[in-house]
């Protein structure tokens, strides 16, 4: 049965959808089998996966209407791992559904149909506490916050821990941060560093010992349509990705050791 692992935050541009994207990728290469839904109706993690987000016969938007059955929609990429897409349709889906019973848990019952084909299901959230937002943290185990060691990124920490603390009352007692990851990291930055102190002391066990560093073929993969480990597999930013998916393998097998 899969786990279904969120990658949020409500700031945007700390690299969420290049960590939903390069940790798919990696947890494929590592032999898994691995769905990426995105939820951003923007469809970058679409794009980033060599889908074209605008040629979708199916997406999740058909997915969230009721339009067609969740194993209609999910396609191969061709990058190793299968892509539930979204484009701009996504954006009008929020009022079509607001006054639905049970609006929050549209998604999770979608997933749960097909939750036994894969080992991970990566879910890449809007950069906003929408609708959507909210089906895909009531849906998901666990959340992965990417964020920058700056400082308006712990601002947005702050919310974002508050968003996933009333989720847990109301939707999803179960639901947790597992890891928080810093991307766009550079060591030689004072201010980096200082951020990055913080959160060893907030998070501790749950801050990744791998960094995301700031790298040039990180930022060239998604207008290709590839993850970077497909773009330059031998790139800072492909290593770094795969060190993330060894990582969390290794402490997910821990986790399920110590519940025996």
């Amino acid at each position: 049965m899969a786990q279904i692992i969120a990658i949020a935050n409500q700031k945007g541009g700390v690299g969420k959808t290049t960590t939903a994207v390069n940790l798919a990728a990696s947890l494929a290469v590592l032999k898994k089998r691995v769905l990426l839904v995105d939820i951003d109706s923007q469809g970058n993690a679409t794009m980033g996966s060599g889908i074209q987000k605008n040629d979708l016969l199916y997406s999740i938007t058909d997915v969230l209407l009721g339009e067609v059955p969740i194993e209609t929609a999910i396609q191969k990429a061709e990058v190793g791992y299968k892509v539930l897409g979204a484009n701009r349709e996504l954006s009008g889906v929020e009022l079509a559904i607001a006054e639905q019973e049970g609006r929050e848990f549209i998604l999770k019952n979608a997933l749960n149909e097909i939750r036994n084909s894969f080992d991970y299901i990566i879910v890449d959230c809007a950069p906003s506490l929408s609708l959507i937002t909210v089906n895909a943290l009531a849906a998901v185990d666990s959340v992965i916050i990417p964020m920058q060691c700056e400082y308006y990124a712990l601002e947005g920490l702050a919310d974002l821990t508050q968003t996933i603390d009333r989720i847990q009352k109301a939707l999803n007692p179960d639901l947790e941060i597992i890891g928080v990851l810093r991307t766009m990291y550079d060591a030689r930055n004072a201010l980096t560093r200082d951020v990055s102190a913080e959160l060893e002391q907030f998070f501790g066990k749950k801050l990744y010992d791998t960094v995301i560093p700031r790298n040039v073929r990180l930022a060239e993969a998604p207008a290709h349509g590839l993850p970077v480990i497909y773009f330059e597999k031998s790139s800072k930013g492909a290593v770094a990705y795969l060190n993330l998916a060894a990582e969390m393998l290794k402490k997910s097998k821990v986790k399920k050791g110590s519940k025996v």
